[in-house]
């Protein structure tokens, strides 16, 4: 497990390593047409030291990768904020959001698809205003009033990925407790449980609720979300978020691990469909 940053850079290296191969270079021949000592783009490749957006595109450009949004996403890995891709408004934020926060949003921006477990409450996506701020509230005691509005403004603004074009594909199993849970208040409540119902009929969101009937199931360890980027799985990632920090898995294995757990999720969860009569049902009986 490690934080974003740590993944990122491995990950990059590893995709830039790829590219070299794939163009039929070495790490000395490829030094050389940029420039470079060859241990430079070696410790690039093992992700031992970060890498500037200029020598990405360098590398890239030495490559012949011409691919825009494999060298968009690549760009975005080494912290470019001009990728040409959608804005990274986030950077405005810089002296308020934590670096862990900052990352994570760079991915969602950025990925193809998002699947998510959420076992409390509303993913961020999904929230209204006054839930987002009801939830924000709760979690980071003492906040000032002002500090709070601009977290609540941060989350909104993240929703515009499902606004984009092309807009992020969002698959998320909620546990019935993200349903039930007051936040809030009643008015609060039934405003987002309205606004869950009008999302669910999104052509990119998959809303499935796994109810209590359910019984115990995989996801009760607790919430996740897993990555995916369109122009390459190796650069996908399962996110676990904690109190004061999130983690980042990039194995193969726990890949496989959490993609296996999410579709048994899917499995037992009620459909699409049966999902939608369950909220507006929930909805009615606030």
């Amino acid at each position: 497990m490690q934080h974003g940053p740590a993944v990122r850079r491995r990950k990059l290296g590893a995709e830039l390593r790829a590219l070299r191969t794939s163009a039929g270079l070495t790490s000395g021949e490829a030094a050389r047409l940029v420039g470079w000592h060859q241990s430079k783009v070696s410790r690039i490749e093992t992700g031992t030291s970060g890498v500037k957006p200029t020598d990405v595109r360098l590398l890239l450009d030495a490559y012949g990768v011409a691919d825009s949004q494999l060298r968009e996403l690549l760009m975005m890995l080494a912290g470019s904020d001009d990728s040409g891709g959608r804005h990274h408004w986030w950077h405005a934020y810089r002296g308020v959001l934590p670096p862990t926060y900052r990352d994570f949003i760079s991915l969602e921006s950025q990925a193809g698809a998002m699947r998510t477990l959420e076992t409390t409450v509303v993913p961020g996506l999904l929230q209204t205003p006054e839930y987002a701020r009801a939830v924000t509230s709760a979690a980071v005691e003492g906040l000032a009033e002002e500090r709070l509005d601009t977290l609540v403004e941060v989350r909104l603004a993240r929703q515009d990925v499902l606004r984009a074009d092309p807009p992020l594909e969002l698959s998320a199993v909620l546990d019935e407790a993200v349903l039930r849970r007051e936040v809030g208040g009643p008015g609060v409540m039934a405003r987002q449980l309205e606004k869950l119902v009008e999302a669910a009929r999104l052509p990119q969101v998959r809303l499935q609720v796994l109810p209590f009937a359910a019984g115990a199931h995989i996801g009760v360890t607790g919430p996740f979300v897993i990555f995916s980027f369109s122009s390459t799985s190796d650069l996908d990632v399962v996110v676990l978020d904690h109190l004061t920090s999130s983690l980042y898995l990039e194995r193969k294995e726990d890949l496989q691990a959490y993609t296996e757990a999410f579709n048994a999720l899917q499995i037992h969860a009620l459909s699409p469909e049966d999902s939608l009569d369950f909220i507006a049902g929930t909805a009615a009986g606030a």
